[in-house]
């Protein structure tokens, strides 16, 4: 004997090893294996963050979103190592003053999970380069909410605005809508809180 039972070809284990083998192909060509640690990082100037305009890379996750700038960290990379690296190749720029505000496990049903490191950079050298991932932009941050967003970025937005100490952020999604949230290990719903809620919320995380 092998060790190894063969399952049914229509039994729950053969299902579920037939949907794993879907996710990680894709037109029955395999997919890009990548690491799960990611790092998302918004630069700052006068008031201001630096977003990603997706608009530009094929089969993107975040098609017509804006984010902030960032990607997969590298054999080897820490999450620091892998924010640099990512702002040199997407803007040319040098961060010199950056924070770690923050864990974002992002959740989806067709690309799997990500633990985003989410950064804010205050400080920077050199000058802004166009990107081949979509087109920079500084934009007010009171404009932010206008943009395309992914509906869960709302609400680090709003933790970054708040300066709220560092927190651990679980969003879940079904496509491109957001079905539930945690924060700090607390289920929150699904809906971006309204001023009340939020409130609660703030008085919670800071321990008042």
């Amino acid at each position: 004997m092998t060790g190894r039972i063969k399952a049914r070809e229509n039994s729950p284990a053969a299902r579920r090893l037939q949907d794993t083998q879907r996710r990680l192909t894709d037109g029955g060509k395999e997919a890009d294996m990548k690491n799960p640690v990611t790092t998302l990082c918004y630069i700052e100037k006068e008031d201001a963050y630096l977003m990603l305009h997706r608009v530009k890379k094929k089969n993107d996750l975040n098609e017509h979103k804006w984010i902030g700038i960032g990607g997969h960290a590298e054999e080897g990379e820490s999450p620091e190592d892998c924010l640099l690296r990512e702002a040199k190749e997407e803007t040319s720029l040098t961060l010199t003053s950056f924070r770690f505000r923050g864990l974002v496990t992002f959740v989806s049903n067709q690309w799997g999970t990500e633990y985003m490191c989410l950064y804010t950079a205050d400080g920077f050298e050199g000058e802004l380069s166009d990107c081949d991932e979509g087109c920079l932009e500084w934009v007010p941050k009171k404009d932010i909410p206008k943009l395309n967003l992914w509906k869960g970025d709302l609400i680090f937005f709003r933790l970054l605005q708040e300066n709220v100490p560092f927190f651990s952020l679980k969003l879940c999604y079904e496509g491109d809508r957001l079905v539930r949230w945690q924060l700090n290990g607390r289920h929150m719903g699904a809906e971006v809180p309204d001023e009340e809620k939020w409130n609660r919320i703030l008085d919670s995380v800071r321990g008042i």
